[in-house]
């Protein structure tokens, strides 16, 4: 199958990638970027955007796809390697026992948090022995509120991820390049291009306390219209998580000139 990836859905969603990357210094001169890729629309958005940007950025940078194995049995990663084939990619993949680890050996109730945080593991170590200085996760706007509804209704703190995470033990930096982009716009171009998401194997998909809060806030959106901008600008405003954008200094001109 022929992936189509044209330039004209993806200026759509550049525009918020590259506000974010500047807000936030996501990219410095010759990072080689390690984009985690599921197969998923998310991911996928990322990969395409990640590698369109490569091409005209200031600041030249490398990406490098990986996908982690999750030992399901009929796991398959064909439509990647396909969509890795149209951008000039080589894709990187890691077989891992996630799956067998989270549902059959722990038998976790509510297994989102442990599996998240194995593949963030698995990736993490992965992009270190592909000797990648960065990782690039697909977390967008929409996941952004819903990671703080859930924090603070679940489990009563506020907090959310960051735009930009160092972690010390593994020497490397993690990115958000989406955190501005709406899922509705990433769903667009994913149509407008016409790419085939790769399937879920994942057994608790659409049971999810993720997808309980995602309804929860669509209902709430439909009733009271912009109310999920209004919690991304405290959460910004706040700078729960990092997310606080500092004003760009500007010049005096009249200052240099004397």
């Amino acid at each position: 199958m022929f992936y189509i990836i044209d330039i004209r859905p993806i200026q759509r969603i550049l525009s918020f990638t590259r506000k974010a990357i500047e807000d936030y210094g996501m990219i410095s001169q010759n990072d080689r970027i390690a984009i985690g890729v599921s197969g998923g629309k998310d991911s996928v958005a990322l990969l395409c955007a990640m590698t369109t940007l490569s091409r005209f950025y200031p600041k030249k940078f490398e990406v490098v796809p990986i996908t982690i194995g999750m030992g399901y049995t009929d796991e398959n990663f064909d439509n990647i390697t396909e969509i890795c084939d149209v951008l000039g990619l080589n894709l990187n993949c890691f077989p891992t026992e996630i799956h067998k680890i989270v549902f059959e050996v722990r038998k976790e109730k509510n297994p989102c948090s442990l599996c998240a945080n194995l593949r963030r593991g698995a990736l993490n170590n992965a992009a270190i022995n592909l000797s990648c200085n960065k990782v690039a996760l697909a977390h967008h706007f929409d996941d952004t509120v819903e990671t703080f509804y859930m924090n603070l209704f679940n489990e009563g703190r506020i907090d959310c991820f960051s735009p930009v995470t160092y972690l010390d033990r593994k020497n490397i930096t993690v990115i958000r390049p989406f955190i501005y982009l709406p899922e509705k716009k990433i769903k667009r171009f994913i149509r407008a291009s016409g790419i085939t998401p790769s399937q879920k194997y994942c057994p608790a998909d659409q049971n999810t306390d993720r997808q309980r809060v995602k309804h929860i806030l669509a209902e709430l959106e439909k009733k009271d219209r912009g109310v999920k901008a209004r919690l991304f600008k405290a959460i910004e405003k706040s700078g729960v998580g990092g997310f606080k954008v500092h004003p760009k200094r500007k010049s005096n001109t009249r200052k240099e000139e004397l």
